[in-house]
């Protein structure tokens, strides 16, 4: 899985226009937290790139970039969680869940 850093607020404007030719897979998550990791890593595992070309994934590291995940809750009108995967499209979230809610079918589904 080859994951794409989101380290600026930049980047989520760039996002949103992405969203309009391919969905984006953003993933929230926290290095301090052993759920948001057991969560990555099960994601990780699920991860087929046959199954997966129409997504292109994001993460972003939220110990570090608080600022970055408290936009994406108000660019994307959901509210903060951690771990949380958020699927945009179009420019609008079409999917999100979060802790052990987070699953590789609905993602790849959406």
């Amino acid at each position: 899985m080859q994951w794409h850093t989101l380290n600026s607020e930049v980047l989520l404007e760039e996002i949103k226009e992405l969203s309009k030719n391919q969905k984006v897979l953003i993933f929230k998550h926290s290095t301090r937290c052993s759920i948001s990791s057991m969560a990555l890593n099960r994601l990780e595992r699920a991860w087929k790139e046959d199954e997966t070309q129409h997504l292109k994934p994001y993460f972003l590291d939220l110990i570090s970039y608080r600022q970055i995940s408290n936009k994406i809750a108000e660019v994307f009108e959901v509210q903060h969680q951690s771990p949380q995967a958020l699927v945009i499209e179009n420019g609008q979230c079409i999917y999100h869940n979060s802790h052990m809610g987070i699953n590789y079918k609905e993602i790849i589904q959406q």
